[in-house]
């Protein structure tokens, strides 16, 4: 498993609430109010660990109080902090297609005849579903909707997605890489 692996991300601070040291939460769980439901969140380095409270949560967002938090200004420091539990705190994957978008990551890419194209490196959620970013073999990336269609096979134990790359997605067929939009 990879390393990264070892803790999920299950939300992110998005801002303030209020002046007793209340924070808004971007949950990644399914109901919001479950981001508590795992015990303590750490920052990503684990440098700082906080039990969580949840005081009340609605679409996609929790409000919800971080141990040692106590006015505004600490709560309006930890802006952008996403917050981590260990893996093993969360329940195991139910189903034999189910699992953690977090378990794609390091993954194999590979096309439709078995060769190895890259390897998964992000994922994303704009919010109109997940995207995968995938560094290709020649050092470019691109970025594929993680759809049945497009990613069809995902062998957790195998260590590998399948993908079936739309044409104009690679670099060399003309559309923008993340690289040709950063210049």
């Amino acid at each position: 498993m990879p390393e990264r692996a070892k803790k999920l991300c299950v939300g992110v601070v998005a801002g303030a609430h209020g002046i007793k040291g209340a924070v808004r939460v971007k949950t990644f769980t399914v109901e919001p109010s479950d981001v508590a439901s795992y015990g303590p969140v750490a920052d990503e380095a684990g440098a700082r660990v906080f039990a969580i409270t949840v005081l009340s949560a609605a679409d996609g967002m929790a409000i919800a109080r971080l141990g040692g938090v106590a006015d505004r200004n600490a709560a309006e420091a930890l802006k952008g902090t996403r917050l981590y539990v260990a893996r093993q705190a969360l329940p195991r994957p139910e189903g034999r297609d189910e699992y953690y978008v977090e378990d794609l990551i390091g993954l194999a890419v590979e096309d439709a005849g078995g060769a190895r194209i890259g390897q998964v490196t992000v994922s994303y959620d704009f919010g109109a579903g997940e995207v995968l970013e995938i560094a290709l073999a020649d050092g470019t990336t691109i970025m594929l909707p993680f759809s049945q269609a497009t990613v069809p096979t995902v062998d957790i134990p195998g260590g590998r997605i399948v993908v079936e790359i739309p044409y104009g997605a690679r670099p060399d067929e003309g559309l923008p890489t993340r690289e040709a939009e950063a210049s």
